[in-house]
This record gives C-alpha cells, sequence and structure tokens, in this order.
C-alpha cells in the first residue's frame, strides 16, 4: 500500500532498536527519509549503517542525543531543524515497588518519557502548522489506562503522554497537522526480552515458561496471550504517520493485545 509519505522527513526517537527501529524500517519501506536517534554512538551508526544497505537512495542520518534533558533536546534541534513526522517513542520503564521509587527516579522517568516528547513537540509543532502537513505521534502504553502496581511511576509518564497528544491535536484545528497516542502492550522488544531472560535465569526457567506465567499473573486480561512483534506496533505507528490517517487526530490508538478491558 502506498501511504503518501515518500521524500517526508520523519525522527523517531529511541531507534536504535526495538518498536523505534522496527518504526523506521518501515517508514524507509515508504520512502522516508529517516533520522535515527539514540544515545550510544556505536548502537545509532550500527541502525543507520544498516537501513542504509537496504535503501540506498534515502537520506538516513543518525543524532547522538540522550533527550533526558533540555540539553539533548536542544542538540539534536539545532541538527535537525526541520521534520515532517514526529515519533516520539523514546521511554524507559522499571518495575519498582512504589514505596521504593525516589524522587529523583520520580523525576527522570518524567524527564524521559514525557519531557523528551514535549521539548521535541514545542519546537516542531509551528513549522508544521506553518507547511500545514505534519505528523506527532506519541508511543504510550495499555500502562497508561491500567497502571501497573509494578511501575507507578511508568504509567504515570504514559497517561501523562496521552493528554499532552490530545491537547497538541486541539492546537491544530483547521490543518493538516494531527497529534495522536499510540498504546502498544507488552511487546517483544530487546530491552523486554533481555529483562524476562534473566529473570527466567535467575528463577531456573525457560523464557516461554516466564512468558506464559506473565500473561496468567501480571497481564492476564490479555487476549492474545503473547508479546507482540515489533512490526505488529510498527505497522500502526506508521499507518498513523501517514497522509492515509488525515482523519484521524486527537486519538488514542491500541495495538495492545486486548490488555486495556475497553472497547473505547
Amino acid at each position: 500500500m502506498d501511504l503518501k509519505i515518500q521524500n517526508k522527513i520523519a525522527l523517531v526517537t529511541g531507534s536504535t532498536q526495538g518498536i523505534g527501529f522496527a518504526t523506521a524500517k518501515k517508514l524507509c519501506e515508504e520512502g522516508v527519509n529517516v533520522i535515527i536517534n539514540g544515545r550510544s554512538k556505536s548502537k545509532v551508526n550500527k541502525a543507520v549503517n544498516s537501513l542504509k544497505k537496504q535503501f540506498p537512495k534515502l537520506d538516513i542520518k543518525g543524532i547522538v542525543a540522550n533527550l533526558k534533558d533540555k540539553k539533548g533536546c536542544d542538540k539534536l534541534i539545532n541538527k535537525v531543524p526541520h521534520i515532517d513526522i514526529l515519533i516520539n517513542n523514546l521511554g524507559i520503564f522499571e518495575p519498582k515497588e512504589f514505596e521504593k521509587i525516589s524522587e529523583e527516579e520520580w523525576f527522570n522517568m518524567f524527564n524521559v518519557n514525557v519531557m523528551s516528547g514535549v521539548r521535541l513537540s514545542q519546537h516542531y509543532l509551528s513549522s508544521m502548522i506553518n507547511q500545514n502537513w505534519g505528523r506527532i505521534i506519541f508511543i504510550s502504553s495499555e500502562s497508561a489506562i491500567q497502571i501497573p502496581k509494578e511501575m507507578i511511576h511508568y504509567g504515570m509518564s504514559k497517561t501523562a503522554q496521552i493528554s499532552i497528544s490530545r491537547g497538541i491535536a486541539e492546537l491544530t484545528k483547521g490543518t493538516n497537522v494531527t497529534s495522536n497516542s499510540i498504546i502498544v502492550g507488552p511487546s517483544k522488544s530487546e530491552g523486554v526480552m533481555t529483562f524476562f531472560e534473566a529473570i527466567a535465569k535467575q528463577n531456573k526457567q525457560t523464557a516461554q515458561e516466564i512468558e506464559k506465567e506473565f500473561f496468567e499473573t501480571a497481564r492476564p486480561t490479555s487476549l492474545i496471550k503473547r508479546f507482540a512483534d515489533v512490526q505488529e506496533s510498527a505497522s500502526m505507528i506508521v499507518y498513523t504517520a501517514s497522509a492515509l490517517s488525515s482523519a484521524t487526530n486527537g486519538a488514542i490508538l491500541r495495538v495492545d493485545g486486548g490488555v486495556v478491558q475497553s472497547a473505547f
């Protein structure tokens, strides 16, 4: 399917692996010039080189910047003054008992997961409005709606993303700019799989046993009863970034495997 975004410029934050990289690759498949972002120079270069080999005709760049604070966001903005598509994918998570989460950890979670997207959106929104085309997408989580007791600070940050995305959408009335949030469920990303493999090793279980146990106890409402592949999330993200999604604005879209027990 032609999503009619060929030659657009897209920035995907936190895109050296997982959902971010899968999204960047799918954007390249649609002829989009992609900007990869990450904290590690080696990982950024690896991701960029991988995409360049597959899509030699596209302008694929990498920006090494830690977006946890204004300094990091400004560094990226200075190198990339204009984009057409902003995908706020950067995110961290950490299971931790509520009583043991320090103030520093609360603020770090908020800065990385929320303020990175706020700062970038504040900069790029006006140029999108001026050119009368643009897409802003926040990658949220099912944890935004069904707050997990094992990482309440993470759920808080994901709920905030939804509110911000909807608020930005209100500023786009009468234009061809949209702002949406996408709720993803438990996904088979490198970070999540590494985490579960460590637990499996510690408990002397297989990864399959841990996955089954996770969906029986931690996420029993899941309808698919498995981790979603990152490609499944990327497909929804790239459609939302496309010209074909022009009537979708201010929405919460779901690729959560049915974890959230609601039809709306």
